[in-house]
């Protein structure tokens, strides 16, 4: 998208079913998982760009030898950096007897990040700093194995107030009020009374103390861990879990906001947010890799059993349509054919904005990350000129000479690259406080292209939320092609309410459909709906969750989506540009046509799927009203 919006988080984790000697056998290597997770996490990199963590556990360590190994870095490159410092210490360890590199078990006695089980995590905060001591995985410490519990997920609670006071109340004193933290330690509180059930019940059949502990590592529950511990929940969630002895997890929230899928075989076990990263990683076919139901768990036993119970009752499925949209890389070989219908859909709003006009009309798109969204919008445009085609040849019958068929024949949808991002100017003004000249020239203008004062150019993006660079740079560009009107269209539906979920999107006065419609109440001596509903909101925030309605929908209903996004255009064309601009967004029924397994719209249309999020945007036009500027979750 031509806004800055960043990406969510990702998570991936490897657990080998093999002894370590097998691996390195069959693939001539003993670093085949730490190779295969470095793959998972670069193709995820489009997820993180705040840091990445890496956590190993070993199984089976001798007393008094470290068994848990994590690195965590906030560096610009830090995927690189982690693994960087991971193969340094392997070669600097090994410098006098490269051979070693060989001996698997002696590595597992003798270096870090040598053992069966992985977790790696790529981040993006929207909650808390971005400081090294924020980065995944979190560990929570103990000298008993099974009571070590390494996290890392893609998540955002709405309740972290509530659940922090829940931790107040069963006695601890959690560090800080951030939502990894509190997720972290509400898993651990359970964790340990599962060990404490355990030792009580193994004490009382007579065994010994140092019996006890491989018996609690063989008969942790952590179905019921994750039950207790998940029940007062309030989010978008995938969060993935290994506790010390080797027992491993990765917990779906009930609607499937947060993706998540996996692979196994009798070799390993592998999750991942995105499909293509296994993919590629495992050199696996779309059909071998499946998805974690919603509100189920994977769990891996330290002896290998793999099993998905059920933890939470799953609700109706509303995972992120802007995964589908923008987030996710488009390989994915369902997101790029939903990607392309996104842009197919859209040729019907189109075609009446240039007045059916295709001989004068150019189409391209901004950013490169609505390039596949193009291609469906081009097929639908040589669709629709097939259609009129035929209409011509037909409607010229017996007079239809081969002048005039060539002519006919010659119709085709014309398409340019207008644009190209300056990446490196972009770095340069990011922290400019007086960048308004400069950042109309992030992108390099392709000239020539257009018929000036007589072309229309169509100019496709992922998703509008700010509108802040169309304003100050793409739209001002375009009109240096001197077009007689440039249209914006949007793959994605207007973005009216803040997401709480995972996306950086808390702040509801940043939204411009959301000040376009504020603009036209009062354009039209509507203020009072903006009054009555600043008052539901505050009282909505006196309510408990599950009784909370969102107000915040009464802002738009005196417009259509229509008079919306003419206000929107109003409001994001410069002064100094001379072209006609129109700006059109995507519907909503043709978004969910266009994916319809992931029908999470609540961005678009304020349906949140957890009562949280009708308390976050309650709060979120609450701070826009009272001018408070901090998140609302």
């Amino acid at each position: 998208m031509s806004d800055i919006l960043h990406h969510e988080c990702g998570i991936a984790m490897i657990r080998l079913l093999k002894p370590l000697d097998y691996y390195r056998k069959k693939y001539g290597t003993s670093f085949y998982a730490l190779n295969k997770l470095y793959l998972l996490m670069e193709k995820q990199h489009n997820r993180g760009q705040d840091g990445a963590g890496v956590a190993n556990i070993k199984f089976d360590a001798d007393p008094g030898t470290r068994y848990i190994s994590r690195y965590r870095s906030n560096d610009k490159q830090a995927i690189q950096d982690i693994f960087n410092m991971i193969f340094t210490k392997f070669n600097e360890r090994t410098k006098g007897d490269p051979s070693k590199l060989n001996d698997v078990e002696w590595m597992k006695k003798n270096m870090a990040f040598s053992g069966e089980l992985w977790l790696g995590h790529l981040r993006y905060g929207t909650y808390g700093g971005n400081g090294i001591e924020a980065c995944h995985p979190f560990l929570r410490q103990n000298n008993w194995m099974t009571r070590n519990l390494v996290l890392a997920g893609n998540f955002n609670m709405t309740n972290v107030d509530e659940l922090f006071d829940n931790l107040i109340r069963i006695g601890q004193h959690p560090k800080e009020k951030a939502d990894t933290v509190t997720v972290l330690e509400n898993i651990g509180h359970y964790l340990d009374e599962e060990n404490e059930r355990l030792y009580d019940q193994f004490k009382e059949q007579g065994y010994s103390k140092q019996e006890i502990s491989p018996l609690i590592a063989e008969h942790l529950d952590v179905e019921s861990i994750l039950k207790h511990s998940s029940k007062k929940w309030d989010g978008g969630y995938v969060i993935a879990g290994m506790m010390g002895h080797g027992d491993a997890f990765v917990l779906r929230d009930p609607a499937g906001i947060r993706p998540a899928y996996m692979y196994a075989d009798d070799e390993i076990v592998v999750v991942a947010s995105e499909r293509p990263a296994i993919q590629t990683a495992f050199k696996l076919s779309f059909e071998q890799i499946e998805e974690i139901k919603p509100g189920h768990a994977l769990i891996i036993k330290k002896n290998g059993k793999i099993s998905m119970p059920q933890i939470k009752e799953p609700t109706e499925r509303n995972s992120c349509s802007f995964e589908r949209i923008y987030f996710s890389r488009g390989s994915d070989a369902e997101i790029y054919q939903e990607r392309k219908e996104l842009g197919r859909q859209l040729c019907k709003s189109i075609l009446p904005a240039v007045d059916n006009d295709l001989r004068h009309t150019v189409f391209s798109f901004i950013p490169n990350t609505a390039e596949v969204a193009f291609y469906g919008m081009m097929q639908g445009m040589e669709d629709y000129l097939r259609d009129v085609q035929k209409r011509k040849i037909k409607a010229a019958g017996n007079q239809l000479t081969d002048e005039k068929l060539s002519e006919i024949l010659a119709i085709r949808p014309r398409f340019e690259k207008i644009a190209i991002k300056d990446v490196k100017l972009r770095t340069f003004i990011t922290n400019d406080d007086d960048r308004s000249d400069m950042v109309t020239h992030v992108y390099d203008i392709t000239y020539g292209t257009l018929q000036k004062g007589q072309d229309n150019l169509v100019v496709i993006d992922d998703s509008i939320v700010r509108g802040t660079t169309l304003k100050n740079s793409i739209i001002r560009m375009l009109d240096r092609l001197e077009p007689k009107k440039i249209v914006i269209v949007s793959s994605a539906p207007q973005i009216r309410y803040p997401d709480c979920y995972g996306i950086d999107m808390a702040r509801i006065g940043d939204l411009i459909a959301f000040r376009a419609a504020i603009a036209l109440l009062e354009e039209n001596n509507l203020e009072h709906i903006i009054e009555e509903t600043y008052v539901h909101c505050k009282q909505q925030l006196e309510l408990g969750v599950n009784e909370m309605k969102n107000y915040v929908r009464d802002i738009y209903k005196p417009f259509t989506a229509e008079q919306i996004s003419t206000k929107i255009a109003s409001m994001l064309k410069p002064e100094d540009c001379k072209a006609e601009v129109e700006i059109i967004f995507q519907k909503i029924e043709d978004l969910h046509e266009a994916c319809p397994h992931n029908k999470g719209d609540w961005y678009f249309s304020g349906n949140y799927p957890t009562p949280g999020g009708n308390k976050v945007v309650s709060r979120a036009f609450v701070n826009y009203m009272q001018g408070i500027s901090a998140r609302a979750y």
